[in-house]
C-alpha cells in the first residue's frame, strides 16, 4: 500500500493525477528564475540585440509565455490551468557574462501555478542558449529554481 502523504500515488503505488475537486479556487502565484552564463563578449551582444538570430529577449519572453500555456502537456502530473498572467524578464550583466530570467505566473485555480512558472523560465534560459549558440557554444545554464509561491494552502518564498 502507498504512503498517504504521496499524493501523486494511488493504493497500488501507481502514478496518478491528484483530484483537486474538493480544493477552494484561490488567486495563486509562482515566480521562478534561471541563470545562464556566458563570456562577457556574448552578454555585450544579447544586450546590444546584435546577434544572428535577433532580438534574444523579445524571443525568450515569448519562448517562456508559450512554455507555461504548454505545461500540462510536458509534465504528466500537472493539471490545465487557467493562468491569467505569465511574463518573462531578462537582466543581462555584461561585465560577469551572466543573464538572469525571471518568470511569473498567475491563476484562480484549485492547484498552484510553480511549474507553470518553473517550466517559463526554464524554456526561456533554453531559448537565450538557442539564439546565442551560433556566437558561443559554451553557454551553461547554471541554475534553475522557484523563488516564491503564494495562494492554496501556504505560501512560499526562497530565504
Amino acid at each position: 500500500m502507498a504512503d498517504p502523504a504521496l499524493t501523486h500515488l494511488d493504493s497500488e503505488g501507481t502514478a496518478r493525477m491528484v483530484d483537486v475537486t474538493a480544493k477552494d479556487v484561490t488567486e495563486r502565484w509562482a515566480r521562478a528564475q534561471a541563470v545562464v552564463r556566458m563570456a562577457p563578449e556574448t552578454a555585450a551582444r544579447v544586450a546590444a540585440g546584435d546577434l544572428p538570430k535577433g532580438d534574444v529577449v523579445a524571443v525568450a519572453r515569448l519562448a517562456a509565455i508559450q512554455a507555461a500555456k504548454r505545461t500540462d502537456e510536458l509534465i504528466p502530473l500537472c493539471h490545465s490551468l487557467p493562468l491569467t498572467h505569465v511574463d518573462c524578464e531578462m537582466c543581462t550583466d555584461v561585465d560577469t557574462g551572466v543573464v538572469t530570467l525571471t518568470a511569473e505566473a498567475r491563476t484562480a485555480s484549485r492547484t498552484g501555478v510553480e511549474m507553470e512558472a518553473l517550466t517559463a523560465v526554464t524554456v526561456a534560459a533554453l531559448t537565450v542558449y538557442d539564439m546565442v549558440k551560433g556566437v558561443e557554444r559554451g553557454v551553461r545554464i547554471e541554475s534553475v529554481e522557484l523563488l516564491d509561491k503564494t495562494g492554496g494552502k501556504s505560501d512560499w518564498h526562497r530565504p
